[in-house]
């Protein structure tokens, strides 16, 4: 890294940027072009064009209504423009002093009453005309876009841009003949005559050449990182016969699902390898992923080691606990093994207790928050690393997870589950290096969920039904999107909700739950909605993962219109867990207009049309692009800045056949294309 005390301001600018390498200048596309190749007459112009013109100055004013700007007119010899410029200095001034030629560039407004552009770039009439369009690209305040133009020619000009596909590659797709210099040349300074659409969507050659160059880095670095995670070593964890596996088997109060039997053997499979597993369980809201995580653990201990279970929140984890301990103690205590809890809120006393179990290795599971990876926790002998939610991590806690593994050179088994299913071209591109197992079907008793849209104007008519609910002996959560007021979001908020819900429903049990709350507090609370006595949780979307409650039977969400479809379908996915009809409200507003955003009802439909959490991934997507599903997965390493996994499919597809190739037979081009494309940030891939 430079000594940024001896940097200019722009310079200091460009490192924010990440514009270090010369390799980085000449990837730093533009936004947009401005055409300043040509010249256009006012009487050919249409409204909205954003024009270049030569005009003599016909008057220049100061004028004070609506307020202090200077009002300079324009003649081009076919039609006056009025320029407006609501800040101006004198030099402005004087520079469009009346009889002046100049030359304008800026969006014309008007038309029948006259044209006129506001803050137009201006210079002296005259001069050469520019040879290509002039690109305009993502900066910051103290970078001038001339002085990122001549940086990133410079870094063009200087930049290895050999070519690092080996040879006879890109005769495979047609879009590829075009070379990455002849294409980052291009895309700096295009053609006047090339098609704009082309540009915009980024379909041209040019921008075909530098998805597949990026798309291609990805599956390198995810295929590398694989490969080296390989040469590391695990313990060989094999379930006994007779062991624990088969007692927690035969002691579970139901029968498992073929499609949890059949992960469950994928992970058995891992398992009992000493590479370390780095598998992604997924699988619907309310599938059952706890018990698949439990029976792995099961052949973790019984092979004499310990597993770990990380939750991102107090409650998800507390529900992991109440059901693992139900399922493992009585299997646990006549050996002499115990489940550990292990949490940021917890007592002094109660924490060193656990510390002890923990370092001894008589907690043989360990189930908590991120308190699991802190540097005081000290395993005996850590097998097995299950991360629930894991988009929900950062790489550097999963890394920290992994590293509580005293053996040098090895490391734990990882399992991550999630309940936000994971499209196909995702699965492709940012979890290459996992391998992926799904769990594509619900236990048996699970009664579909009915979804509604109701306008924010008919809350009466929800409250009735709440009532209708609660007669029946059911129960009912409503969500909200804030907990507390915000001068840009006039939003209801929990405790008004709460307030108001309770003075609506008198004689019953009405909660509230909110992230701000003491530990105690919404452990209590918790406690009285599990155990019934409770009827109405208000709650902000503390309970959108993990709650299980078979008696509630409603689910209203409030403003829907500001919650992902990820997390409209983890907030769903928490009624219909017993034989009760079951119904999720979504009450939205309209908003001032009327109207909701285009994205907002394309969200609300997909919830109202399917419960299919693999279809409503797929649709978030096309929404909201790969971050939802990532979260701090990413945390440091590149998201796609080129390529569009929605219309690059095929490109995927070509990188991703083409990776292994590359890494056996042309492994220097290989690391010359990562190195490129990705300098440090390979190695987040890892994690």
């Amino acid at each position: 890294m430079p000594d940024t005390k001896a940097l200019s301001e722009p310079q200091k600018a460009m490192i924010r940027l990440g514009l270090a390498r010369d390799i980085d200048l000449a990837l730093h596309l533009p936004l947009r072009y401005e055409d300043e190749t040509r010249i256009v007459k006012l009487r050919d112009a249409r409204e909205g064009d954003v024009a270049q013109i030569e005009a003599t100055v016909t008057a220049c004013e100061i004028a004070y209504r609506p307020r202090r700007q200077l009002l300079v007119t324009v003649d081009d010899g076919s039609d006056t423009c009025v320029l407006r410029f609501f800040s101006f200095y004198p030099s402005q001034q004087k520079a469009l002093a009346v009889g002046t030629r100049v030359r304008l560039r800026g969006e014309l407004k008007g038309g029948f009453l006259g044209w006129q552009m506001i803050h137009p770039s201006f210079k002296p009439a005259g001069g050469e005309l520019a040879a290509a369009l002039t690109p305009v690209y993502p900066t910051s305040a103290t970078l001038p876009q001339a002085y990122l133009r001549k940086a990133v020619l410079g870094g063009l000009g200087r930049a290895d841009l050999s070519d690092t596909f080996p040879p006879g590659v890109t005769e495979a797709l047609r879009p590829l003949v075009w070379a990455l210099r002849e294409a980052l040349a291009f895309l700096h300074q295009p053609a006047p005559d090339v098609a704009m659409a082309t540009l915009e969507d980024r379909s041209h050659p040019a921008w075909q050449r530098l998805k597949a160059e990026e798309l291609l880095a990805q599956q390198l670095s995810q295929l590398l990182s694989k490969r080296e995670r390989a040469d590391l070593r695990s313990p060989a964890l094999r379930a006994r016969p007779q062991g624990l596996h088969e007692q927690l088997l035969a002691a579970l109060p139901f029968k498992l699902t073929a499609a949890q039997r059949r992960v469950g053997e994928e992970i058995a499979r891992d398992l009992a390898r000493n590479i370390p597993m780095h598998r992604l369980l997924q699988g619907d809201v309310g599938s059952g992923k706890t018990v698949v995580a439990a029976l792995a653990a099961a052949i973790a201990i019984d092979a004499g080691w310990q597993g770990a279970l990380m939750a991102p929140t107090e409650i998800l984890a507390e529900q992991h606990f109440r059901k693992l301990i139900g399922w493992l103690e009585p299997l646990f205590a006549p050996r002499g093994l115990r489940v550990a809890w292990l949490t940021g809120s917890q007592k002094k006393k109660e924490r060193t207790e656990m510390l002890a179990l923990v370092a001894s290795g008589e907690a043989a599971l360990v189930v908590g928050t991120h308190a699991v990876i802190q540097e005081q926790v000290q395993f005996k002998n850590l097998g097995l690393a299950i991360i629930d939610e894991q988009h929900r991590f950062g790489v550097a806690q999963r890394l920290a997870l992994r590293a509580k593994m005293k053996e040098a050179g090895q490391e734990p088994h990882l399992l991550m589950m999630s309940a936000t299913p994971i499209p196909r071209t995702l699965a492709m591109s940012y979890y290459a290096d996992l391998d992926v197992s799904t769990i594509d079907e619900l236990p048996p008793g699970r009664t579909p969920v009915v979804t509604k849209l109701i306008a924010d104007s008919r809350r009466d008519e929800v409250t009735e039904r709440i009532r209708a609910q609660i007669a029946q002996g059911r129960q009912v959560y409503w969500v909200c999107p804030l907990i507390e007021e915000s001068e840009a979001l006039d939003l209801t908020n929990a405790t008004a909700t709460h307030e108001a819900l309770s003075a609506a429903l008198p004689g019953v049990m009405v909660g509230l739950l909110h992230s701000r709350m003491p530990a105690p507090e919404k452990k209590a609370v918790m406690s009285l909605f599990t155990g019934g006595q409770m009827s109405v949780l208000v709650s902000t979307t503390v309970i959108e993962v993990g709650v299980d409650v078979p008696n509630a039977s409603l689910m209203v969400i409030e403003h829907a219109e500001r919650f992902g479809l990820s997390q409209l379908h983890q907030l769903r996915g928490r009624v219909g867990r017993g034989a009760a009809a079951s119904a999720c409200i979504l009450l939205y507003s309209a908003g001032d207009a009327g109207r909701l955003g285009e994205t907002a009802r394309a969200r609300l439909k997909a919830m109202a049309e399917t419960a299919d959490g693999f279809e409503i991934a797929r649709r978030d997507l096309e929404i909201r692009g790969p971050g939802e599903f990532l979260g701090a997965r990413q945390s440091g390493a590149p998201l796609l800045r080129f390529a569009d996994l929605a219309v690059d499919t095929h490109l995927l597809e070509w990188a991703r056949e083409l990776a292994p190739m590359m890494l056996d037979r042309h492994a220097q081009l290989a690391e010359k294309h990562i190195a490129r494309w990705l300098g440090g940030k390979s190695e987040y891939l890892k994690a």
